[in-house]
Formats: structure tokens, C-alpha cells, sequence
């Protein structure tokens, strides 16, 4: 038994490598049936009719003529030479710039046009789903060049470094370690100075060792980049910048007085007109209508002011505006007064933040995850009022990584990765009837049985009624009975077949960490330690912009 199990496996990896399977492995699942995206999102991917009404185009290379065009005729060059000069000043001193500080130069150019994402300021980058936003962003503007070689397109990483959760952000994971920040804050998180990381490194070396040359990439890229600045704003710009700057990305970072001055009118209209609520709040009702629960509530001033290690709501109460958590407050000629004098100290919140990088940028789409996108499918009405182009929006790939060890073993036994998918309940008992040599669902008798309670009640009705509650009850008996025999032979097969369910659920749990999706919950230096650049390589490689299907790849 022993050696043909053996036998069989070595067969099947000899079959495997021969015929380069791993390497080429890739696999496409339709985004309907893997459960992770919000129902808007799948709607928008889609095209359904009833959020057409929420977006200007969808992400197909064609329509990207027009919002070109659209986008020309609707933005102020004026804020080019802006942006160059804030570009410019950033990238002056950055190792390896060659490619952006060309880039920038050609932001003054009438026509050049930017897509972009963003994303927090993540400990070392987070999640997976990091990558995958950016190198989605990369691919477009690379697409776009060749279908539209008369203009140029830059991708652009946006910084969220003024959000102020830092415990969104304080840790990332591998399948064995989390590794978290531990420090108290209540303002921007990219001011956070970062000296205090020195612990979490030693901790980091401790369980990445230096036994492998892949080992000592990451810890020299978190050193370099955590511990060589002194702020987490910059120590991000860093670490981005060394992953993904030969690929040409441009990181901005909108915490910059230079930029707000841009959309100082359009803070004071937050304040005196709300119009991003009342729109939003009228298209959340059309969602509500079709069934569709809004991604986000707006409020009525969505602003934050910015002081002192602190990012606080700005709210309205008679004729004051009160900055929560604190005692300070102003009339409405006096915060006034304060935008105009230090637009700097207000900060957008996730509904005003995309007004904001519209208006600056010469933008053409926004690459989010499914959450990202729901958010800004509320937006569209409030753009109109504020004449600004709505971005093509792009769902980012979703991936997972399958290591060669799971794929033999998801081979052997006789398992497709789409099932993994299922919740863990449900995929034992899929994984079950596959294995039985009996039929576990006794659905047919229960079906039986209840068409012949049906003639039995005809039958009472023509005869003596009063026998209606005990044919009831005898049903209910009988079928109470078909389904504890139901659960007895899984039960029954369960232990039969406890061994491959015990493998089955090793690799779900490996590949679904928590029962969430991979890209949700583990870094990329679980997978860069044992790849190194490869990693990068084959996700530049396997992932595509205009696919929205969720791709299965092998390392």
C-alpha cells in the first residue's frame, strides 16, 4: 500500500514537471461565483442595467478614447506645473529616479493623463491586495500606451497619509507570525515618526532569519525603509518606490498645503453647501430602491481638521462648527477664514478624498477593490455638480497563490481549487458525496413521502377531517426521521473518510487562512522569502487589467 501510494505521487509530480504545468498554471474563475465582491461591484463588472445610471464607462481599452477626450476638455493645466513641482521636489533625492523624474517632465505635457490607486499606509505594505491594486495600475497605463501612442499615461500611487486609523494599518501577517506596531495615536498616521520600530525588527529578524538570500532582501528592505526614515509617510514612499519604481509608478502624497490650496473652494462649498450629502444621500435611496445596501453613509460636512496629532469630524450644532474631541470651534466667517489661511489642516474623508484627486490629477480611471468601487458608484451625481469627469473605475485582480505542494495534493485528491471557495461546512459536504459510494441526500424520499402525505390529506378532507392533525404530525415525524438518518451517514462517512477530510481542510485553511480570502490576510513576504523577485515577476506576468476574472496562480 505503502509504495504504491508512493508510486502515485511520484508519477504525478514526474507528470507535472514534465510537462511544465507548474510554471504555466494559471486559473480563471468567474467573479460570480467566488463570493468576494459587494453585489454593486458585481453589477458594475457585469454591466447590468441597473447601475449603469451610477458610472460614465466601464473599463474596456475603446472607451478610454472618450474619457481621454472628456477628460482634456475638463481639467486646468494650470495644475500641471503644480504637480510637477511637488513631484519634482519628492523624487529629487530618491535613489534610482531616472524613470520618474522623465515621467514627471512629462506631466507638464498636455497630453499625458494619469490612472491611479490608493491605498493606506499599510506596515509593509499589508495584505497581498497591496500588489495587486498597483500592478493592475502599472498594466493599464502600459496597455494605454500601446493602443493611444500620441499621449502618455502615468500610474500614480496615491498615499492615504492622512487617514488616522492607525489600527487598520499596524501590522501585517504571515501564515505563522503577526507582527504588530504597537504605539498610541489619534492624528495622521503619516506623520507617525517611526524610531519605535526598531523592536519590531529585531522580531521580524529573528523569524525570517538570514539563512537565505531572499531573507535578507526583505529585512534589508524594511531597515532601509522604516528605520532609515523618520516618518511613516516617507518610509512608505521609500519602500513602495523600491518595489515598484522600475515598473514606473509615481507615488503622490496628497498631505501637501501646496495641493489642498487647489480645492480650497471646494471645502468652503463642503461647508456652506453640502452638496456631497445631499447627492449621495439621494443615491443611496435609488440603491436602497433596487435593493442595494450603500457602501457608505455620507455626513453632512465630510471633513476632518487636522491639529496637533489629531484628525478630528468637523460637525455643525446651530451656528457652530465643533471639531469632535476637543473643546475648539468656530463660526462660519472664522473657519472660513481658516481654510483659506491653512487649507493643510482639513482633510477630505473617503467620500470627498476622490473629488480631491480627480480635480489635481489629469486622471482617467481608479483602480479599487470591490469595497473601493461600491463607495464610488455613490459618487457620480456629485461629480456632475461639480463638473469634474467621473473616472473609469477598475476592479483590481483578486489572486491566489497556490504553492506546487497544494496543487499535487488538490490533484490527488481529486479537488478543483473553485471548490475551495466554499465555506468549510459546505465544501466537506460537497467533498463528501464525491467520495460516497451512497447517495447522502435523501432529498428524494423527503420528496416522496410528502407527495404521498398530499393524497393522504385530499383524501382526510373527503372523509373525516379531524384526521388532518395527525396526518401533520405523522409527516413531520417521518420526515424528522429521513433527516437524522440523513445526518447518521455523514456522520457515518465522515469518520470513513476522515483522513482525506483532514487533508482537505489542511489545504483550505493554508490557502483560506481564517476562512478569508489569502489576498485579505497574508503578506508578501511569505512568499517572498522563498521566491524573491519571482514573486513580483509572475504577478506582472499572470495579472490583466481587463480581465475580471479572479486568477488562481502557481509559484
Amino acid at each position: 500500500m505503502i509504495c504504491n501510494y508512493l508510486t502515485e505521487k511520484n508519477l504525478l509530480t514526474h507528470f507535472l514537471i514534465n510537462h511544465n504545468f507548474y510554471n504555466n498554471y494559471l486559473k480563471s474563475i468567474d467573479s460570480n461565483i467566488t463570493g468576494h465582491l459587494p453585489s454593486i461591484t458585481l453589477d458594475y463588472i457585469n454591466n447590468e442595467n441597473r447601475v449603469i445610471e451610477f458610472y460614465n464607462r466601464n473599463n474596456t481599452l475603446d472607451n478610454y478614447y472618450e474619457q481621454i477626450i472628456e477628460k482634456k476638455n475638463n481639467y486646468n493645466n494650470d495644475y500641471r506645473k503644480l504637480l510637477f513641482e511637488v513631484l519634482n521636489n519628492n523624487y529629487q533625492n530618491v535613489p534610482k529616479n531616472f524613470i520618474q523624474l522623465k515621467a514627471i517632465k512629462a506631466l507638464k505635457n498636455h497630453n499625458t493623463f494619469t490612472v491611479t490607486t490608493g491605498h493606506q499606509l499599510n506596515l509593509f505594505t499589508g495584505p497581498l491586495y497591496f500588489f495587486y491594486k498597483i500592478i493592475d495600475t502599472i498594466k493599464i497605463c502600459n496597455e494605454l500606451k500601446s493602443k493611444y501612442p500620441k499621449n502618455e499615461f502615468l500610474p500614480i500611487y496615491w498615499m492615504a497619509s492622512e487617514d488616522h486609523d492607525f489600527k487598520e494599518i499596524n501590522f501585517f501577517k504571515t501564515t505563522d507570525k503577526r507582527f504588530d506596531w504597537n504605539i498610541s495615536t489619534k492624528g495622521k498616521v503619516g506623520e507617525l515618526k517611526t524610531y519605535s520600530l526598531k523592536t519590531l525588527f529585531n522580531e521580524i529578524k529573528n523569524f525570517f532569519g538570514k539563512e537565505n538570500i531572499n531573507s535578507k532582501k526583505l529585512l534589508k528592505l524594511f531597515k532601509e525603509s522604516y528605520l532609515n526614515n523618520n516618518k511613516l509617510s516617507n518610509a512608505t514612499f521609500s519602500l513602495v518606490h523600491s518595489l515598484f519604481g522600475k515598473y514606473g509608478l509615481l507615488i503622490l502624497n496628497p498631505d501637501d498645503v501646496k495641493l489642498k490650496k487647489i480645492i480650497c473652494n471646494d471645502i468652503i462649498d463642503e461647508i456652506k453647501k453640502q452638496d456631497c450629502y445631499k447627492s449621495v444621500k439621494e443615491i443611496n435611496k435609488k440603491l436602497s430602491d433596487i435593493n442595494i445596501k450603500p457602501q457608505v453613509n455620507p455626513r453632512e460636512i465630510n471633513l476632518f481638521y487636522i491639529k496637533n496629532n489629531l484628525r478630528s469630524r468637523i460637525e455643525k450644532k446651530n451656528s457652530q462648527y465643533n471639531i469632535l474631541d476637543t473643546k475648539k470651534s468656530f463660526s462660519k466667517i472664522e473657519i472660513i477664514n481658516e481654510i483659506n489661511n491653512y487649507p493643510e489642516r482639513f482633510s477630505p474623508n473617503v467620500l470627498l478624498r476622490p473629488l480631491y484627486q480627480e480635480k489635481i490629477l489629469p486622471n482617467l480611471a481608479y483602480v479599487g477593490g470591490g469595497s473601493e468601487i461600491a463607495y464610488w458608484l455613490q459618487l457620480k451625481s456629485f461629480f456632475n455638480i461639480k463638473k469634474i469627469p467621473f473616472p473609469i473605475l477598475k476592479v483590481r485582480d483578486s489572486v491566489l497563490i497556490v504553492s506546487k505542494k497544494n496543487i499535487v495534493k488538490c490533484k490527488k485528491l481529486n479537488i478543483d481549487i473553485i471548490d475551495l471557495f466554499r465555506n468549510s461546512n459546505e465544501l466537506n459536504n460537497f467533498y463528501l458525496t464525491k467520495l460516497s459510494e451512497i447517495n447522502l441526500d435523501l432529498t428524494h424520499l423527503k420528496e416522496i413521502i410528502s407527495q404521498n402525505f398530499i393524497k393522504l390529506y385530499k383524501l382526510s378532507v373527503k372523509t373525516d377531517k379531524s384526521f388532518l392533525g395527525a396526518l401533520k404530525a405523522q409527516e413531520s415525524k417521518q420526515i424528522k426521521g429521513l433527516n437524522n438518518l440523513e445526518k447518521r451517514l455523514l456522520k457515518a462517512q465522515k469518520k470513513k473518510y476522515k483522513d482525506k477530510l483532514n487533508r482537505l481542510s489542511l489545504i483550505k485553511e493554508e490557502l483560506f487562512p481564517n476562512n478569508s480570502l489569502q489576498e485579505r490576510e497574508i503578506n508578501f513576504s511569505e512568499f517572498y522569502q522563498n521566491h524573491g523577485d519571482k514573486l513580483i515577476d509572475c504577478l506582472f506576468k499572470k495579472i490583466s487589467p481587463f480581465n475580471n476574472k479572479f486568477l488562481v496562480i502557481s509559484l
